[in-house]
């Protein structure tokens, strides 16, 4: 895989607006907020679904869109990828032609931003894939990536209103995407992944969403084995990360988090305490006693919370 980290870029003026509103003490500020904008997305001429979008990497968001949905198979040539910006289209071709219209008429929606979907035979496909058992994750890659993902330039930071997927190897992020719906941010990872032949099997897949059904899903179909976010988790998330085999880690901060899934990956080689900077608890000390008067009581020192 590439070093070169992929990442937002807070600066496209494409991507947020400066809009004047006023604060809490009625003075007038500026602000920057995301863009969000419509994207038709047509396969072999046939239009498949319209998302807002905030608009970079249109093409990595409609071939991860396509392969998360299972319409473009793992094998299927792709022949071209055209975006016309000014008519907010994309349209895929592969070799093999397709014609997905039952598909599109039995879908369900997701609990993710921006009406996100999902079709019934995801599940068959699902339940096929073997995930890397050999991958790990060690709790220093860990604290160092969320440490990383948190201060690197993104629209979040700049505008917020935004959800935010990276995909990492070891302790060093590799592809950082952004959107207005966490689906989308998942799918440009998907696409970018697709279209560079990227090799999946050991990498970390960290996102800022909740670790939903969803999620779970479309990291598996990414054939990636450890799943983390700062968030929290649905119940029918940990069942499927656990029937899969995938390493779940959820409510990353700091360094603190909690695994559901997939515990026999994660190695334990720093001490959350030391690597937070904390001063180890010790137990409270007691002066020899001369004098009733003169006993102390050692001060126990605070480790982080």
């Amino acid at each position: 895989m590439a070093a070169q980290l992929v990442q937002p870029n807070p600066d496209d003026p494409r991507l947020t607006e400066r809009v004047t509103g006023i604060d809490e003490r009625g003075g007038k500020v500026d602000a920057s907020v995301v863009v969000e904008r419509p994207l038709t997305l047509f396969l072999n001429g046939q239009e498949i679904v319209t998302m807002m979008t905030v608009g970079d990497y249109p093409e990595y968001l409609a071939v991860g869109y396509l392969a998360n949905q299972n319409m473009l198979l793992p094998d299927d040539e792709i022949i071209e990828v055209e975006h016309d910006d000014d008519l907010e289209v994309v349209v895929v071709r592969t070799a093999r032609q397709t014609n997905y219209e039952a598909k599109l008429a039995k879908k369900t929606l997701t609990s993710g931003c921006a009406q996100g979907t999902v079709f019934g035979d995801l599940m068959e496909s699902f339940e096929d894939v073997s995930l890397n058992r050999d991958a790990r994750l060690k709790t220093s890659w860990l604290y160092a990536l969320t440490k990383q993902i948190n201060t690197m330039p993104s629209l979040y930071l700049t505008a917020g209103a935004i959800h935010g997927c990276v995909l990492c190897e070891r302790d060093r992020p590799l592809l950082y995407m952004e959107d207005v719906g966490r689906h989308n941010a998942v799918d440009k990872i998907a696409g970018y992944i697709r279209l560079h032949d990227f090799a999946t099997h050991d990498k970390i897949f960290y996102t800022t969403g909740r670790l939903t059904s969803e999620m779970v899903i479309k990291t598996v179909h990414m054939g990636i084995p450890i799943l983390v976010s700062r968030s929290g988790f649905t119940a029918w998330g940990v069942d499927l990360a656990r029937q899969s085999g995938l390493t779940l880690i959820g409510r990353a901060r700091g360094h603190r988090f909690l695994a559901l899934a997939g515990e026999e990956r994660i190695v334990f080689d720093a001490d959350p305490k030391a690597a937070s900077g904390a001063e180890p608890k010790t137990a409270p000390k007691t002066e020899p006693k001369t004098e009733p008067k003169t006993d102390r009581a050692g001060v126990k020192s605070r480790g982080a919370a």
